[in-house]
């Protein structure tokens, strides 16, 4: 019945759902955040200090981590917080979590593309996600380093060379586009912000970013110059961020609050929740492409349903077409990376 379900329902469900805790006592869980020291990492970890779900949150840095934990630990919150330094504590900070968080890597600065990035950050993700293949092999992975269309691919030869990749809980997190989305399409319509739901398919950088406007619940209608002016906006907010930061940075902020929010839906699919429906950057067979983001229903063991494309209108449908070569590429580099 999942898969027949209308797109614009998806996100009526996704509302509900997200909202329902299960009635039986909710399984408290290990939480690792890997660069917890970063810019992202340290606010990240501020959020999921917060919840009742999470009973332990294991911090992992190359420096700075035992501060950050000394001081989270004195937040009125049940979950225990401990700092983890270096190589050697790897294994310890990861065994036994049900979820990592990924965040560790070099931001963006300006003039820098994500692919920029890539020599840097995708030998980070490699080493990480080996300790984590090894350590919690059952845990949900959750990329935020970017490139996410090539670390993602990464993971997930270093999860297969080591016999223990699940299709259904790698991740990588997509959620800021949608976060963006959502608050764009509300300032241009004056949909309430909190209600506002556009599901965003693709990739997560540039042109391979795509909201779908078309789905955007509640119902929204866009003139041509509008959708063609949003779609960038959301596709460019990244770059917005870096510029108005002018040296400072990339967006850490906003990205800390989305990866809370897809933690956060994770944990609570894990805890029972019913129709928790989440975007994300996964191993698909959607389009074509190994890798790609649509809605997906989220249960105990990670992905439940893919919810797939819904249907898409001609700007849609273009847009998708013409962002696959770069997203092809992206994931051959992730690959060839991984295997080199």
């Amino acid at each position: 019945a999942m898969e027949a379900m209308k797109p614009k329902q998806w996100y009526q469900r996704r509302v509900r759902g997200s909202r329902s805790f299960s009635v039986t006592a909710p399984r408290h869980a290990k939480v690792s955040v890997l660069g917890a020291a970063g810019g992202i990492g340290q606010p990240l970890s501020l959020l999921l200090k917060q919840s009742t779900l999470i009973s332990e949150l294991a911090l992992y840095d190359v420096a700075n981590t035992v501060g950050v934990a000394a001081d989270l630990s004195h937040i009125e919150s049940a979950a225990q917080v401990k700092g983890y330094v270096g190589d050697s504590q790897l294994e310890e900070c990861l065994t036994g979590s049900k979820i990592v968080i990924i965040p560790a890597g070099v931001p963006r600065k300006p003039g820098m593309t994500r692919d920029d990035l890539f020599n840097i950050n995708a030998g980070i993700a490699m080493t990480l996600a080996e300790g984590a293949s090894k350590a919690c092999p059952d845990a949900m992975l959750c990329i935020i380093s970017n490139p996410v269309n090539s670390t993602v691919p990464i993971a997930s030869e270093v999860y297969k060379k080591n016999g223990v990749f699940d299709p259904r809980k790698l991740f990588g997190v997509t959620t800021l586009d949608v976060v963006r989305a959502n608050t764009f399409i509300s300032e241009l319509k004056g949909t309430p912000v909190t209600q506002t739901q556009c599901p965003v398919i693709g990739g997560h950088a540039g042109a391979t970013i795509l909201p779908l406007l078309s789905q955007v619940e509640p119902s929204c209608e866009f003139t041509d110059e509008e959708r063609a002016a949003l779609t960038v906006r959301i596709q460019n907010a990244g770059t917005e961020v870096v510029e108005a930061k002018a040296g400072g940075g990339s967006a850490t902020l906003s990205m800390a609050y989305a990866g809370a929010r897809f933690a956060f839906a994770l944990l609570q699919a894990m805890n029972g929740a019913k129709n928790v429906v989440e975007c994300s950057y996964v191993e698909s067979d959607v389009t074509g492409l190994q890798f790609f983001s649509t809605p997906l229903l989220l249960g105990p063991n990670g992905i439940e349903a893919n919810l797939g494309l819904g249907t898409l209108i001609d700007f849609e449908q273009e847009a998708m077409e013409a962002m696959k070569p770069e997203l092809s590429g992206s994931i051959a580099k992730g690959i060839k990376f991984a295997n080199q």
